[in-house]
Parts: C-alpha cells; structure tokens; sequence
C-alpha cells in the first residue's frame, strides 16, 4: 500500500545510527555522554578504543550490567536544554544549504548565550 516509501520512513535506534559516526569519534574527548538509545556493547567498544569513557545508562533488559557516573551524567541537561533554545528559533529549521544553516545557528547560540 505505501510502497518503497514506507521501509525508508522507519525509525532507527540511536546506536545504530551513531555506527556511522565511529570513524570520526574525537581522539582528545575524556567521557562521551548519552542516553539510552546509546547502550550497546558496540558502541561502547568503539569508544573505548578511542580513549573515550562511555557515560550512557543502561537499558532497562540489559543482561549484562554496567556502570556509568551519574554526577557526570546529571550534566546531560545542559546540552539538552541548549538544543531546546535552539528549537525555539523557528528559522533555522528550514536552511536549505549547510554553510546557511551554521550561520543561522551560530548567530543563534550567540543570542542565547548573551540572553541566559
């Protein structure tokens, strides 16, 4: 009924998608933190063989238990709420071209930070 269309449209899981990010994992970052949808066995071997600490909970069926620092964990929140400042300005949503949407967002932050 939606064709080819619909198998596109599917959501895919946070560590799925970070496997695309791996060869470009900082080398000088100490801690990488994230939220659930990053818990796997994968991702926090990518990490750790770039020196990175991976901070990320575990899910709820995880069989196999691991630990991560919740200090550090609690400071999440000021990524997030940034990323939700940044939703607020409308504008930057419907940049079409890269080096547009950088600007818009840079000259965003700019006004967030002076505003906080």
């Amino acid at each position: 009924m939606f064709g080819e269309h619909w198998e596109t449209r599917k959501q895919m899981s946070d560590h799925i998608g970070a496997k695309i990010t791996y060869p470009t994992l900082p080398e000088h970052a100490k801690h990488m933190i994230g939220d659930k949808g990053y818990d796997s066995d994968e991702y926090r071997a990518a990490l750790k063989a770039k020196g990175i600490t991976p901070c990320i909970p575990p899910r709820k069926g995880r069989i196999l238990p691991v630990s991560f620092d919740k200090n550090l964990y609690q400071q999440r929140h000021k990524v997030e709420n940034m990323f939700g400042r940044l939703k607020d300005w409308r504008r930057t949503r419907y940049d079409r071209c890269a080096h547009t949407f950088m600007s818009a967002i840079t000259i965003a932050a700019i006004f967030i930070f002076w505003l906080k």
